[in-house]
């Protein structure tokens, strides 16, 4: 028998320490998130500098894009590059552990919260004039996503006021307290951050979960409540500093515990209306009573409502006595408030996106309007006998619907598909498209806003070299166009706390 020749002997060794020493890299990415990662997203991924990185937080992120933030780093916020510390190889692994589901619903209570509770400046302590000249009562802020900014703008002259810099991922709308003197931002990651319009600067933040799905605030300005994906709750949170007061478990009437879809303020009602999406009901929590009096954090009760189907989305009418809520599977429930009952069904198919429907007065009824994230349509529905009065086709689904009081138009965008650049303007009357525009060509139109006085309408150009373009409401011409980094949602002081009809609540 021939004896192996060196050379072979030697090439087999390399190929053996080659595969030895990728065994023990590529096959333990805990192993390279621990040394890599670890530090700025937390050891077990619930985020700490940096975003969590668990799929829940991931699921607007692909797993190409994650690979190529790891390997080049992310512009405008501290993720270095790992190209050239780890090789493809590795980049993939870690990518694919991100997404790796975590094997339980992780804690996050009163200690974790109260760890992770910065109040840079208490309640009370900065002056109570402002440090600009503008009309408070017409100011906006303008969530830019491109480098995780927001600018605050006056909505006479449409120049910025000031630029600032905001937490990652900044999710849902932030909502306007104490007549623009305060605005709440809320991150996928569940950190709530306080900002003072008057002197300019964040004052409190706290992490009350680990993904969040929006906030809430009380009419009278004293609570803030955050729905959260994970943990399963609903956190109650002192307005003024961000103090963790209470956390509302969220489970079933059955002990299935649940996520939480969304939480809206009900301000006639004094109240926080909140709906489950891993069980059919709905809740309602009230902060004072019928008179207005206040009521003690440790004695709010939840009143649950049981449907016939879980909620995804849902809208309050005007008057916050009806929910319309969509249901999995198409189709969707009228609930009455008062008296828990489910009142209506509707033919709705796709999926409706329901908090971002507005109401309208036309002729002697008033009508409500939804986009439709899966269908390309926008269903009108008379709220008076709940049926479908008319279906408006559009080229694609859309995501946000506006309008205004003193304006005769409805504007609506084509967020998905290959016509994503147009805007549409629908006449409320005669409910026909009477506009098409395309303010950027071959870039995203997205989310409108109006002035206070519904003179002129602001459309978002959904990219990095995007921009806010200022139409003449009436005569639909552009005015203005002012440059920004993807710019999202944009939010007027005084439609959002008189509570508009054209826009969401």
């Amino acid at each position: 028998m021939n004896s192996p020749k060196p050379h072979a002997i030697l090439r087999a060794a390399l190929v053996l320490v080659a595969l030895t020493w990728a065994g023990t890299t590529l096959a333990d990415p805990a192993a390279l998130y621990r040394q890599h990662c670890a530090r700025c997203h937390h050891p077990d991924r619930l985020g700490a500098i940096g975003p969590a990185l668990i799929p829940q937080n991931l699921h607007r992120l692909r797993k190409k894009k994650a690979i190529q933030v790891i390997t080049h780093g992310r512009p405008a916020t501290q993720m270095p590059p790992f190209g050239d510390k780890l090789t493809p190889e590795q980049i993939a692994g870690l990518a694919d552990y991100i997404y790796t589901p975590l094997k339980s619903v992780p804690t996050w209570g009163m200690k974790e919260m109260q760890a992770n509770h910065p109040v840079p400046h208490p309640h009370g302590t900065l002056p109570d004039k402002p440090k600009f000249q503008a009309d408070l009562d017409n100011l906006f802020v303008v969530v830019e996503l491109g480098d995780h900014h927001f600018t605050l703008l006056d909505g006479d002259t449409f120049e910025p006021i000031g630029r600032f810099p905001t937490r990652f991922a900044v999710h849902g709308g932030p909502k306007w307290a104490e007549g623009g003197r305060y605005v709440y931002f809320l991150s996928r990651d569940g950190w709530v951050s306080k900002f003072d319009v008057y002197n300019l600067t964040w004052v409190a933040e706290i992490r009350a979960g680990i993904n969040a799905r929006n906030l809430a605030v009380s009419d009278d300005g004293r609570w803030v409540m955050v729905a959260n994906y994970l943990p399963h709750d609903l956190v109650l949170l002192d307005a003024r500093n961000l103090d963790p007061v209470r956390i509302f478990p969220a489970a079933g009437k059955d002990g299935t515990s649940s996520r939480v879809s969304a939480v809206y303020a009900a301000p006639p009602r004094h109240s926080f209306i909140a709906a489950l999406k891993d069980s059919p009901e709905l809740w309602e929590i009230r902060y004072a009573d019928d008179q207005g009096r206040p009521v003690p954090a440790d004695q709010m009760t939840v009143r649950r409502l049981h449907l016939k189907g879980v909620l995804d989305d849902f809208f309050l009418t005007q008057d916050y006595r009806t929910i319309l809520g969509s249901t999995r599977g198409g189709g969707a429930q009228v609930i009455d408030l008062d008296s828990g009952r489910d009142i209506a069904r509707l033919d709705l198919p796709g999926l409706p996106h329901l908090s971002s429907a507005i109401t309208w007065q036309r002729g002697d009824t008033r009508v409500l309007a939804t986009p439709n994230i899966r269908k390309p349509e926008v269903a009108v529905i008379d709220t008076a006998t709940w049926k479908v009065i008319k279906r408006i086709p559009t080229p694609g689904p859309g995501f946000f619907m506006r309008s205004h009081e003193k304006s005769p138009y409805a504007w609506t965008d084509v967020f998905f598909g290959p016509h994503r650049d147009l805007m549409l303007v629908i006449d409320k009357q005669s409910l026909e498209i009477v506009k098409t525009l395309r303010p950027a060509p071959g870039k995203t139109s997205a989310h409108v806003e109006f002035t206070r006085d519904g003179r002129y309408a602001l459309v978002s150009i959904w990219d990095m070299d995007g921009a806010i373009v200022v139409y003449n409401a009436r005569t639909l011409k552009e005015v203005k166009r002012i440059p920004m980094k993807k710019p999202s949602g944009k939010y007027n002081v005084h439609n959002k706390l008189t509570r508009s009809e054209g826009t969401s609540h």
